[in-house]
């Protein structure tokens, strides 16, 4: 996808280019400014050469203007999605509970995960699935 938002970007051209500029610097942006775990760098090295031709095509102070505005919407959301979460852990006070043990569950398996790997004989204790006890209708 990146690759053919660069392509459109040539084959448009300067003119044609800038009301499109920010729809095409958005997934570019979102892209640069990932830090989940499994990222691929060279989605990130394509990204920022994609960047780096569309600042040279339309000109560094349309790009700048289009890339802010990227940048703005972007901590918008990010700072709705954040004000949404508190809301909901006050409205929904169960809701919020539950997320915050499922949390901290995760972090203390990879806890256990980090310490396995850095010492192999070590088996940490696991919390045991009580498949059939789950499965059974308790009332």
């Amino acid at each position: 996808i990146f690759k053919f938002l660069g392509a459109i970007s040539v084959d448009l051209g300067q003119d044609r280019i800038k009301p499109y500029l920010t729809t095409i610097l958005t997934p570019l942006y979102r892209e640069l400014n990932s830090n989940y775990a499994e990222q691929d760098p060279t989605l990130k090295n394509l990204s920022q050469e994609i960047i780096e031709l569309l600042k040279k095509l339309v000109g560094l102070e349309a790009f700048s203007l289009a890339f802010s505005s990227v940048q703005k919407q972007a901590n918008q959301k990010r700072a709705m999605r954040k004000k949404q979460r508190a809301l909901q852990t006050v409205a929904n006070p169960d809701i919020a509970a539950r997320r915050k043990l499922k949390r901290h569950k995760n972090k203390a398996e990879t806890r256990k995960r980090k310490i396995e790997s850095l010492r192999p004989m070590y088996k940490a204790k696991r919390h045991r699935s009580h498949a059939l006890k789950d499965l059974a209708m308790v009332e």
